[in-house]
C-alpha cells in the first residue's frame, strides 16, 4: 500500500460511518495517524473523539484531544453533514437552521479550532464534503442543496484566505460526491413507498447508472489531502458518475 502519508496527522469528521469512515480508513492504510471525530465511536482500532459539530466548546475540545493524541494535525477532513428534504415550502425557519447548523457553521467551527494546528505544519490540507447538490439542480433538495453551495464557495474563500498562511500555506480544497451508497442513503431509501424503484430512479441519473461508493469519494478525499497534491488548491473534485458534466444519450430501448 502507498505510504504517502507517512507522518502525517490527519483529523476526520463524521469518521463513524460512511464516506467519513471510508476515509479514515484509507488515510490510516496510506501511512496516516487518523482520529476521528464524530457524535459516536468509529469501528476498533481507529480512534475516535465524541464530539458534535453544532456546539463550538465541544469542538474545540475534540480538537485539542485529537491533536494531544496525534502530537499534531497536519490535514482536516471536514466530512460531518446531515442531510434534508423538500422545497423551500416544506421546511420551517428551525429546520433551515438546524441544517445550516451542522453542514455550514460546523465546518466553520472545526476549521477554526483546526487553523492554529495546521499552521505549524508542512503539510498542512483541508479537504471538505460537499456535494453534486451545490452544482446541480435536484428536486426537493433546496435546503440541502443550499447548505453544499454554501460549502462550496466556502471552500473557495478559504483557499484564498490561507494559501500563504501558516509555514507552507494550508492547501483547502472540497470533493463534490453524486449520491453515494451510505447508511444515510440506506436511510432515506428505506422511508420512501418502494425503496427499490427509488435507489434505481438515482442510479439511472448519474451517467454511470450506479450509485457511487463511499470507497471512490474516500480515494478522491486521499488525493487532495495528500502531499502530493501540493499545487492544489481552491478545487472542487467531482465524484459523481459524470452527472455534473455529461449528457450522454439515453440508453436505446431493449
Amino acid at each position: 500500500m502507498d505510504a504517502e502519508f507517512n507522518g502525517i496527522k490527519a483529523l476526520v469528521t463524521g469518521g463513524a460511518s460512511g464516506i467519513g469512515l471510508a476515509a479514515a480508513r484509507l488515510l490510516a492504510a496510506r501511512g496516516a495517524a487518523v482520529a476521528c471525530l464524530d457524535l459516536g465511536r468509529p469501528p476498533a482500532p481507529l480512534y475516535g473523539v465524541i464530539a458534535d459539530v453544532s456546539d463550538d466548546a465541544s469542538v474545540r475540545e475534540g480538537v485539542a484531544q485529537a491533536a494531544d493524541h496525534l502530537g499534531g494535525l497536519d490535514v482536516l477532513v471536514n466530512n460531518a453533514g446531515i442531510g434534508a428534504q423538500g422545497t423551500v415550502e416544506d421546511n420551517d425557519d428551525d429546520e433551515w437552521r438546524r441544517v445550516f447548523d451542522v453542514n455550514v457553521f460546523g465546518m466553520v467551527r472545526v476549521a477554526r479550532a483546526t487553523l492554529p494546528y495546521l499552521r505549524r505544519s508542512r503539510h498542512a490540507a483541508i479537504v471538505n464534503t460537499c456535494s453534486i447538490a451545490a452544482t446541480a439542480g435536484l428536486p426537493g433538495r433546496a435546503l440541502y442543496s443550499a447548505t453544499k453551495g454554501a460549502v462550496q464557495s466556502l471552500t473557495l474563500a478559504m483557499a484564498a484566505d490561507h494559501v500563504r498562511d501558516g509555514i507552507d500555506g494550508i492547501r483547502v480544497n472540497c470533493v463534490n460526491p453524486g449520491t453515494a451508497d451510505t447508511p444515510w442513503v440506506g436511510r432515506l431509501l428505506a422511508a420512501v413507498a418502494d425503496p427499490v424503484a427509488e435507489r434505481a430512479a438515482l442510479a439511472a441519473r448519474q451517467p454511470q447508472g450506479r450509485l457511487v461508493t463511499a470507497d471512490e469519494v474516500a480515494a478522491a478525499i486521499a488525493y487532495l489531502a495528500s502531499p502530493l497534491a501540493a499545487a492544489t488548491t481552491g478545487t472542487s473534485l467531482a465524484v459523481d458518475g459524470g452527472m455534473q458534466g455529461l449528457r450522454p444519450r439515453p440508453r436505446p430501448s431493449p
